[in-house]
């Protein structure tokens, strides 16, 4: 059981050393720290002009719609915007090599 177990954890240590591992990581890590940081000014320049900027905020765009109603649903609109393009990017450049890795630790063929 022991020696079963040892064996699996090589397998992983293994895989995490490997320069394919470090890749895929690498890759990720490229495009999901840029993109959670332009997400975050985004949002902070939002609470800041709601804080801050009561006259631009409060300014009517049309009706009873004002610039601060738009920028809140560009919130979400962005929420899901930026989920769909992770999803459209990880599809295309993460999940096919994690799946090889994956058919790697398991031992099956791939």
């Amino acid at each position: 059981m022991s020696d079963m177990r040892d064996r699996e954890l090589t397998t992983y240590r293994d895989v995490q050393l490997s320069p394919d591992f470090s890749e895929l990581r690498r890759r990720f890590r490229r495009f999901v720290f840029p993109m959670t940081a332009l997400f975050l000014v985004w949002y902070f320049v939002y609470v800041l002009l709601a804080d801050y900027a009561h006259g631009f905020m409060s300014t009517k765009v049309a009706g009873n719609i004002t610039v601060a109603l738009l920028f809140g649903l560009g919130q979400f609109v962005s929420t899901f915007a930026i989920t769909m393009i992770y999803v459209r990017w990880a599809d295309r450049r993460i999940d096919p090599d994690a799946e090889k890795l994956r058919h790697q630790i398991e031992g099956e063929p791939q």
